[in-house]
């Protein structure tokens, strides 16, 4: 198994710096029969050397995490399991319960509040983590924070609460850097994660980026995909990536034993910055938000 480093979040606990997500191209439209394709696709990647699996209660994937995991030969603490609550954020307690019975857990690594867009108040916001709170003090969720939460979500949290959160996963790539939310981060220690790291390999292309990352592929002998990842570690930024094919699986992994430096990081940085891309939630914010 690959050895992948890791990042201590403020509570003390470690998040391996890659994981692989059981979202988007293994979403399922609703519940119902185990999919064996994600199932196989799981298994595959805890073969290949995964140990940080991210999946959502809205994904619907829950299920098939638990059965890979449960047919696996790693250990469950060799793993670190991610998911997270959308849909039943009304009642966080019994959506947490249904979760850890899909995933076939007694607790998950990090348990998330998936989107900040269900509430009409600071106060909604405020409830919600305190229902997180409560379920890391029954240790049945080792680390708890948020996902797709902006400067002003976290202020609204952090007024009341008795223990931050720990990291918020957002969109994260060349073309949206989020300098503002990264420096509210840092001053907050609260880490980031990225999703969607691709979005300027595998989309929007061509592209500004296009030359560099064909430029530093060859220089490192790898390939374009690993150059994206790689530039997001670099920031000590955790990155979630994921693939249906088994090469690319293994691929992405390979991000794990090179490192840019620190001029190739910059270039990427000043190149993606003079375009804006957000490929998801377009919907919940304004067009030309970057923070």
């Amino acid at each position: 198994m690959a050895s992948i480093p890791s990042i201590q979040l403020s509570d003390g606990n470690a998040i391996p710096l890659i994981g692989f997500g059981i979202g988007t191209a293994w979403y399922k439209k609703e519940e119902g029969a185990i999919d064996f394709a994600v199932v196989d696709g799981v298994k595959a990647a805890i073969q290949a050397g995964y140990t940080h699996l991210d999946t959502a209660e809205v994904y619907h994937t829950e299920s098939e995490l638990g059965m890979a995991i449960a047919e696996s030969s790693v250990a469950r603490s060799s793993l670190f399991i991610t998911t997270k609550v959308m849909k039943g954020i009304d009642n966080i307690a019994q959506s947490f319960e249904k979760s850890l019975k899909n995933l076939r857990l007694d607790y998950v690594d990090l348990y998330l509040i998936h989107a900040p867009f269900f509430a009409k108040s600071e106060e909604q916001l405020q409830m919600a983590w305190k229902e997180l709170e409560a379920i890391k003090a029954s240790g049945r969720a080792k680390s708890i924070g948020v996902s797709n939460f902006l400067p002003a979500d976290l202020l609204a949290i952090l007024k009341t609460a008795k223990i931050r959160p720990s990291i918020n996963q957002v969109e994260f790539h060349p073309y949206l850097q989020h300098q503002s939310l990264q420096k509210f981060h840092k001053e907050q220690n609260i880490a980031l994660a990225g999703y969607a790291p691709l979005t300027a390999v595998t989309n929007y292309r061509p592209g500004l980026l296009d030359t560099t990352y064909a430029r530093l592929a060859d220089k490192y002998k790898k390939t374009e995909g690993e150059i994206a990842l790689r530039w997001v570690m670099d920031q000590g930024i955790v990155v979630i990536t994921t693939s249906q094919k088994e090469t690319r699986m293994k691929e992405y992994l390979g991000a794990l034993n090179f490192k840019l430096t620190q001029e190739e990081v910059k270039e990427i940085a000043e190149l993606g910055e003079k375009k804006h891309i957000r490929a998801f939630w377009t919907d919940k914010y304004n067009a030309d938000d970057t923070s």
